[in-house]
């Protein structure tokens, strides 16, 4: 049923919650998941501004989903990570329509509270625009 499972990360509590939802879910259904963080604009603009090369930059963000990577390690599950650019309820959507997963799973709340408040929720947007079920998690 759910072969390949795109996990939306961001290192915050509920990512990691959804983390540890999709892998229940992979080890039921026997599937891959493929694990994605979104660097948006402002946050690549600060990292540049805070980082002397791009070396650091790149430790940086690998860094903030280690968890995620280590659950994942620790599960024995088929995995992959991206580190994605752009807006990221539109990346992740992109990304999941084009390369047809099976399902997205995402946490209900992020990193940016404001951004939840004033446009909308990340959740909401994939949840409203994937081409798949997506299973937000609280």
């Amino acid at each position: 049923m759910f072969k390949r499972i795109l996990l939306a990360v961001d290192g915050s509590e509920h990512s990691i919650k959804a983390t540890e939802y999709s892998i229940k879910l992979a080890q039921k259904f026997d599937s891959a998941i493929d694990a994605v963080y979104v660097v948006d604009e402002s946050t690549a603009k600060k990292d540049a501004l805070h980082s002397n090369n791009q070396f650091e930059i790149e430790r940086k963000r690998k860094e903030k989903i280690r968890p995620i990577r280590e659950r994942l390690d620790e599960s024995k599950i088929i995995f992959g990570t991206h580190i994605l650019h752009g807006d990221p309820g539109p990346t992740i959507v992109k990304f999941a329509n084009e390369r047809a997963f099976d399902c997205v799973v995402i946490g209900s709340r992020g990193l940016n509270q404001l951004q939840t408040l004033i446009l909308g929720s990340v959740s909401h947007k994939v949840a409203k625009r994937a081409n798949c079920p997506v299973l937000i998690i609280k």
